[in-house]
C-alpha cells in the first residue's frame, strides 16, 4: 500500500477528532439563563454579571420554508440582546435559542425540518446566518420533543450537519465558531425512544437538561395529589426525579462534563382537600387557580407567602420546597433547593446549570445569586 493511500484515511480520522475535541475542549463552567421576550423583564433589567451564558428565546421556525426567523415584533430586543446584556458583563455569551414549548404543531414542524436534507439546510443556514447578524455566540434548538424512533435518528443527522456547518463557516469568516447546545427531555430516552447520544456527544457542546415539570397541579396524572415539581431524589418509588435523569444520560455515554442541570425559577400551586393535610402528596383537586395551569413564578411565590403568612417547609431528602396556606399548596424551588441542586451539579461534575426563566426571579436576585 503506498504512501498517499495510508496519508488520507490517517488525515480524515485526525480531523474527525480535532473537531469532536474543539466541540468539549477549554468550556469554562456555565451558569447560565434564558430570558423570554414575553416575559415582562427587559433585557436591559437582566443583573448578567450572575451568569455567565444568556439564552434569548425565542426565535420561529417557519412551517412552509423551514427557516429560522425573528417576528418583526421581536427584532429589536433579540438583534441589541448580546450588546444589551454585555453593558454590564461583557464576558457574558449569549444563544439564540429556537423552538420552546409551542405544542404538538411546533413539534410537527421540526419533524418535518429534520426529516429532509434541503429542508435541514434552510434550517442551517438560516440560523448561522441570523445568530451571526445579531451578534449572538451560539445556537440552542429547542425540540420539544422528538417522539419517535425516526424523529430521533433525524435530530442527529441535524445537529451533525450543524456543527459540519458551523465549523465552514468559522474556517471561511475567520469568527470563532458558534455554540452548539440543545435543550432536552430530562431524560436520556423520551419515554423509551432513545436520543441520539453519539450524534449529541460529537457534535453538541452540551445539553440542557430540563429536570423539571415532574409534576404538577393541573396534568391529569398528578391533579389527584400535590407533588414535588422538581425534586432532585425519588419521593416515591417513581424514577421522576433529577438524578435520575442525568444518571440516565451519563450511563447513555453523554459525558458530565457537557450536560447542564435545569433549574426551575417557578412552580406549581395545588387546591387541597383537606387544609389540615398539606404535606407531600396530600390530596389535592387540581390547580389552586380556577381555569389555569396553577403555574407561578418564584416572585410571586415569595409574595404569595407573604401576603398569606403561608407556612414553608424544606425538604431535603427530596430536595424540594413547598409552601401552604389555606387550601392552597405550592410546590417550588427556594434558594435550599438551588443550593443543593448546584451543589450536586459540582459533586457529579457536570458542567453547569441553567435556569427556566430569568425573569421569575425576585428583585433581589435571589436565586440567581445562588450559584458557585
Amino acid at each position: 500500500m503506498s504512501s498517499k493511500t495510508t496519508t488520507l484515511p490517517l488525515l480524515l480520522s485526525t480531523l474527525l477528532f480535532l473537531i469532536q475535541l474543539n466541540v468539549s475542549a477549554g468550556q469554562a463552567a456555565v451558569k447560565g439563563a434564558y430570558w423570554y421576550w414575553d416575559s415582562g423583564l427587559p433585557a436591559s433589567s437582566i443583573d448578567s454579571t450572575l451568569f455567565t451564558h444568556l439564552f434569548c428565546a425565542f426565535a420561529d421556525l417557519n412551517a412552509d420554508t423551514y427557516q429560522v426567523t425573528v417576528s418583526s415584533s421581536n427584532q429589536a430586543q433579540f438583534s441589541s440582546f448580546t450588546q444589551t446584556v454585555q453593558q454590564n458583563n461583557p464576558s457574558v455569551k449569549t444563544l439564540l435559542s429556537i423552538g420552546g414549548g409551542g405544542g404538538a404543531a411546533l413539534a410537527d414542524t421540526f419533524a418535518a425540518m429534520a426529516s429532509q436534507p434541503d429542508r435541514r439546510k434552510s434550517f442551517i443556514d438560516s440560523s448561522i446566518s441570523l445568530a451571526r447578524s445579531y451578534n449572538f455566540h451560539g445556537l440552542d434548538i429547542d425540540w420539544e420533543y422528538p417522539s419517535t424512533t425516526t424523529h430521533m435518528t433525524n435530530f442527529g443527522t441535524l445537529v451533525t450537519e450543524l456543527r459540519a456547518a458551523v465549523a465552514n463557516e468559522s474556517q471561511t469568516s475567520g469568527n470563532t465558531a458558534l455554540l452548539l447546545t440543545a435543550a432536552v427531555h430530562r431524560s436520556a430516552d423520551y419515554y423509551t425512544i432513545n436520543y441520539p447520544f453519539e450524534s449529541i456527544s460529537n457534535s453538541l457542546d452540551w445539553i440542557n437538561v430540563m429536570a423539571y415539570d415532574f409534576y404538577g397541579s393541573a396534568w391529569e396524572s398528578s391533579r389527584a395529589n400535590t407533588g414535588p415539581p422538581a425534586a432532585l431524589y425519588n419521593a416515591t418509588a417513581s424514577q421522576i426525579n433529577g438524578n435520575a435523569g442525568i444518571t440516565s444520560w451519563i450511563g447513555a455515554g453523554v459525558a458530565a462534563n457537557k450536560i447542564v442541570l435545569g433549574l426551575p425559577f417557578y412552580g406549581y400551586a395545588w387546591r387541597l382537600v383537606n387544609a389540615d393535610d398539606h404535606g407531600l402528596f396530600a390530596p389535592a383537586d387540581g390547580p389552586a387557580n380556577a381555569g389555569t395551569d396553577g403555574s407561578m413564578v418564584y416572585h410571586q411565590i415569595r409574595d404569595f407567602i407573604s401576603q398569606n403568612a403561608a407556612e414553608t417547609v424544606y425538604n431535603a431528602t427530596v430536595v424540594t420546597n413547598y409552601c401552604y396556606s389555606g387550601t392552597t399548596w405550592i410546590g417550588y424551588d427556594d434558594t435550599e433547593s438551588i443550593s443543593a441542586k448546584v451543589s450536586y451539579a459540582k459533586e457529579e461534575a457536570l458542567l453547569g446549570y441553567f435556569a427556566w426563566q430569568v425573569s421569575g426571579d425576585d428583585s433581589n436576585w435571589a436565586l440567581s445569586q445562588t450559584g458557585w
